[in-house]
């Protein structure tokens, strides 16, 4: 590959606090060094970058490509509604399907400062190594680095709510019942096949593993999911007390043990693991996830978009957690972008009662979580920051862009006013895969008139479920919210003890 040098910028450090000039040389997918401005390199092809800001290319550390088929599909839904919704909204889905929804997704991320992404995508009722293959190919077409962890459990959501089949309305009850996921053999010997002729790693797409939810596994699915990923190397990522419905579960299913505690005695807690969301991560939890090793990738739009809470961030920091940034799935959050994920996690962390500016996330500290804390997520350790040796994941804003007019601080701006439309260009690896606004290698239109037409037609294919899904819900909620009560109510009783 040859040596390119990329001139005129301004380029963020290493620790977010400032934006000097400086010229970007790289070879071979890497930042071969950081030169003074003006700095000539005879064999290096020149790139003006004159008017922009280059920034290490963003990293999502929470994700589901297949929610890209299905953004905007709700509004006044809790998690437990957005679950109850789910055969609809990503059911009856073909193969094409499948990875048109991972496209539009990666797309998005990556019009939006993203190089990189951490994606649980769903295939019911087992994944499927066609479905994978599709998957993994979106990804290579846009250009992203991703992880791809099937989302994965041998129980359905009404037979890991403990109590909601029996609290249903007999018309609902016996279909709720009948629901059921594939074999724990069925769906580990599935992902067993994938590690074994997964052939995208060259194409920087790796294999995972991701036990949806605890309750919505069996131990020997838990255990038979970490088996894998310890034969193979595959990163495993789990959504753990993301709601409080789902705490006050584990701890009547587990005997008073909450989610992660249990999840740690069948030894799935690991560095190789990272908690999604953990809103309600108590903090002997967060304590265990740093001793561990192990990661949290913070996702407040969803978090708050699903009525969940606000993560305790800054606990996790203070207790070793490593810590990154998401967005979470189209179909929960509604978007991809990054900065606004940035910017709501640092919103957030204001919101905690008696907190002060010391627990506040500041903004240079946001830029880190969202680049150095992701990547470590998603075990890319060679990216997140623009340094010699490093992946030349890069991304180049326009700061004649009215977010940059003027320009001030780089980090303040980067989460205050950035909201990924001054986004100019974009390198994965050394190669662009947007330049000048323009996505290299697809075209826009026809993927946007795909997506339509696969919207219209899954409507159709999917209104009978949908109905259902529609009349069932309310007992769903009532079910699930009795639930978080229940557990709040037990909080509060035993800290006025």
């Amino acid at each position: 590959m040859a040596k390119l040098l990329v001139r005129g910028a301004r380029v963020l450090s290493a620790d977010a606090t400032a934006a000097p000039f400086a010229e970007l040389l790289i070879e071979d997918g890497r930042i071969a060094a950081l030169l003074p401005p003006g700095t000539e390199v005879p064999d290096a092809k020149p790139h003006d970058a004159s008017g922009r800001l280059a920034i290490p290319g963003l990293v999502n550390g929470h994700t589901h490509g297949h929610g890209g088929l299905a953004k905007g599909s709700g509004d006044k839904w809790d998690l437990a509604l957005l679950l109850a919704h789910a055969p609809w909204i990503s059911g009856g889905r073909t193969l094409a399907d499948k990875q048109l929804s991972t496209t539009l997704t990666a797309v998005e991320m990556l019009r939006k400062g993203c190089t990189a992404a951490f994606d649980l995508p769903a295939e019911f009722p087992a994944p499927t190594l066609d479905g994978l293959d599709a998957m993994a190919e979106a990804y290579a077409t846009v250009g992203l680095r991703a992880v791809l962890a099937p989302m994965v459990g041998d129980l359905t959501f009404f037979q890991a709510t403990p109590g909601l089949v029996e609290a249903l309305p007999e018309p609902f009850r016996a279909r709720a019942a009948a629901m059921r996921a594939a074999s724990a053999e069925e769906i580990l010997g599935a992902i067993g096949s994938a590690a074994q002729s997964w052939s995208h790693s060259r194409r920087n797409i790796r294999l995972g593993c991701a036990p949806t939810i605890p309750l919505h596994g069996t131990d020997d699915f838990l255990k038979g999911c970490r088996a894998l990923s310890a034969e193979y190397g595959l990163p495993m990522q789990t959504h753990v007390a993301e709601a409080r419905y789902q705490a006050a579960g584990g701890e009547i299913r587990y005997g008073g043990a909450t989610l992660l505690e249990h999840m740690d005695r069948l030894g799935l807690v690991g560095r190789w693991f990272s908690v999604a969301h953990g809103v309600w991560l108590t903090q002997s939890d967060l304590e265990l996830l740093g001793k561990r090793g192990a990661g949290l990738s913070h996702n407040p739009g969803a978090n708050m978009r699903l009525a969940s809470g606000i993560a305790p961030v800054r606990a996790a920091i203070r207790a070793g957690v490593h810590v990154g940034i998401g967005t979470d799935g189209s179909s929960s959050s509604d978007n991809q972008n990054m900065f606004e994920a940035m910017r709501l996690a640092a919103f957030a962390s204001r919101l905690w009662e008696d907190a002060e500016e010391a627990d506040w996330l500041g903004t240079a500290e946001t830029v880190r979580l969202a680049t150095r804390g992701s990547s470590h997520l998603v075990g890319h350790d060679e990216g997140g920051s623009l340094e010699p040796g490093k992946a030349a994941d890069i991304v180049l804003l326009d700061l004649a862009h009215v977010n940059w007019a003027p320009f001030n601080d780089a980090a303040n701006q980067l989460v205050w006013t950035e909201d990924g439309s001054a986004v100019a260009d974009v390198m994965v690896a050394g190669e662009w895969k947007l330049r000048d606004r323009r996505v290299l290698g697809l075209d826009e239109a026809k993927l946007a008139r795909e997506a339509q037409e696969a919207a219209d037609r899954l409507r159709t294919t999917n209104a009978a479920i949908r109905a259902w899904c529609e009349e069932v819900a309310p007992h769903v909620a009532c079910h699930c919210r009795a639930l978080a009560r229940g557990w709040t109510r037990g909080r509060r009783l035993l800290r006025a003890e």
